[in-house]
């Protein structure tokens, strides 16, 4: 991963952000597979912090989803680079809710020897998890159906 790519998606976001009249820094950091940034949240008003998460996580994902397809563009690698928006601890809080949830499912799946179907995830949490569980061995994961109505289903290898 390239360090220009890193600015490319800082700079994106700072932009975003300062055309939505909420200026912030943006701090980014290179984790083992994605890109990390950080919105400064120092200089904003709690509602403001309420507005860029969004309900239900909703708006920082539609941020987040954006940055990345808009940094992406003319990336040469076949593989785009994961960039991940965070605010307020809204995405280490909501790792860990996705961490239980998995673990959950997983506990299900094992007592009960039925598949058990976790919905509304985004494309980004279905990845997390899938990774989450890869780690169970006589567990496994896969994705089925489409668009918004795809959902990540658990069961006993």
């Amino acid at each position: 991963m390239k360090e220009s790519q890193m600015q490319r998606g800082q700079q994106w976001l700072e932009e975003l952000l300062k055309l939505s009249e909420i200026p912030s820094k943006v701090v980014c950091e290179q984790q083992k597979d994605c890109y990390w940034m950080t919105i400064d949240e120092s200089n904003l008003s709690p509602e403001q912090v309420a507005i860029l998460v969004g309900p239900d996580g909703d708006v920082i994902d539609a941020i987040q989803y954006l940055c990345n397809t808009v940094a992406n563009i003319g990336n040469e690698s076949e593989e785009p680079i994961p960039y991940t928006v965070e605010l307020n601890g809204y995405r280490l809080r909501r790792q860990e809710e996705l961490r239980s949830m998995a673990e959950y499912a997983a506990d299900q799946a094992r007592s009960t020897g039925v598949e058990v179907e976790l919905k509304a995830l985004s494309s980004a949490e279905r990845r997390q998890v899938h990774s989450f569980l890869s780690e169970c061995e006589d567990i496994e994961t896969y994705s089925q159906g489409q668009d918004a109505d795809r959902r990540l289903v658990v069961r006993l290898r």
